[in-house]
């Protein structure tokens, strides 16, 4: 082989090289930047205030993270006493932005709440909002933190 070709086998190596460490570090960055929400999987726990200065309620979400896909189940208290288990529905996971939809019937209507929110660690801090009876959209803030059920 003359020196030439030697010169050009050399520079094709080092720049295939030099292509494949490039290429590597975008495949890395962009997996990195996929990843870099917070994954929301586990237990969630907030509390609503009572009605009229009575008892508050407490709400435990069961979420799980996997393939790209959001899924959970709302453990809600229920009118008069007791707790009824919700599966949440149009669940997203943007990033550190989460939102989802949790649907109850109460009588002959279905009431859908929208949960909205950012994921911080280990706090989801967002707005719920659902329409009431006026046709209005009512916003409430929406503060959970990660734990386990039955601790504070």
């Amino acid at each position: 082989m003359t020196n030439l070709a030697n010169k050009k086998l050399r520079s094709s190596i080092i720049l295939t090289s030099i292509f494949c460490a490039v290429a590597s570090l975008a495949v890395v960055t962009k997996a990195s930047a996929v990843n870099t929400g917070s994954d929301p999987s586990g237990t969630w726990i907030w509390s609503n205030p009572g009605r009229n200065g009575g008892p508050g309620s407490t709400n435990t979400l069961v979420l799980k993270y996997s393939d790209n896909s959001l899924t959970g189940t709302l453990k809600a208290p229920k009118q008069g006493s007791g707790t009824v288990n919700l599966e949440i529905s149009d669940a997203k996971l943007e990033g550190t932005s989460i939102s989802f939809k949790v649907a109850r019937t109460s009588g002959t209507n279905i009431i859908t709440r929208n949960y909205s929110g950012t994921v911080k660690g280990d706090a989801i801090e967002g707005t719920m909002s659902m329409t009431g009876r006026d046709g209005a959209k009512h916003p409430y803030k929406w503060e959970a933190k990660r734990g386990v059920p039955g601790t504070k």
